[in-house]
Parts: structure tokens; C-alpha cells; sequence
């Protein structure tokens, strides 16, 4: 029985980070035009997310591009677009609030 080699380029890693950006992405758009404060159990949730979140939003596209750069700056991995995201959505905090 031959075996079935199933040659992944996308790493662990970089699939990690880009969920992690596109989901801080999602928190801080929802959170802007939401009144999060309006039930009890979702301003808890937003107030104990919103500092990891924003952690998340600094830090994800400093490790990505340092993962991206021991790539050689291949724009077939993911990493670019994490770094997208996360500056989109800091620009977007920046000035559309």
C-alpha cells in the first residue's frame, strides 16, 4: 500500500497567528460599533478579553514578521497576512474612533 504524503507548506505556527489576528480583528470591530455594555455577562466577557486582545493586536505582528523574515519573506506563507490585519484593525481603532 503506498503512502500518502500530504506535504503541508502552511505551518502550525503561522496558522496560530493568523487566527489569532483575525480573531482580535473581529473583538475590536464588534466591541466599536456594539454596545457592549448594555447586558451584564457581555461587559464582563469584553472587559476581562479587551487587554489580552489588545496584547494580541501589538504582539502578533512583531512575531510575525520575525517568523516571516526566518522564511525568507515568502509570500506563500501566512504571515503577511496577520501582519495586514492586525495593522488594518489598529489603523482602523486609530481613526474611526
Amino acid at each position: 500500500m503506498p503512502i500518502i504524503s500530504t506535504n503541508n507548506s502552511k505551518s502550525s505556527t503561522s496558522k496560530i497567528i493568523l487566527l489569532l489576528s483575525i480573531f482580535s480583528a473581529a473583538f475590536c470591530i464588534v466591541a466599536s460599533f456594539v454596545n457592549v455594555y448594555r447586558f451584564a455577562l457581555v461587559s464582563v466577557i469584553y472587559e476581562m478579553l479587551w487587554l489580552p486582545v489588545l496584547s494580541i493586536l501589538f504582539i502578533a505582528p512583531l512575531i510575525a514578521i520575525v517568523l516571516w523574515k526566518k522564511e525568507k519573506f515568502a509570500f506563500t506563507s501566512l504571515y503577511p497576512y496577520a501582519v495586514l490585519i492586525c495593522v488594518a484593525t489598529l489603523l482602523l481603532m486609530l481613526f474611526f474612533n
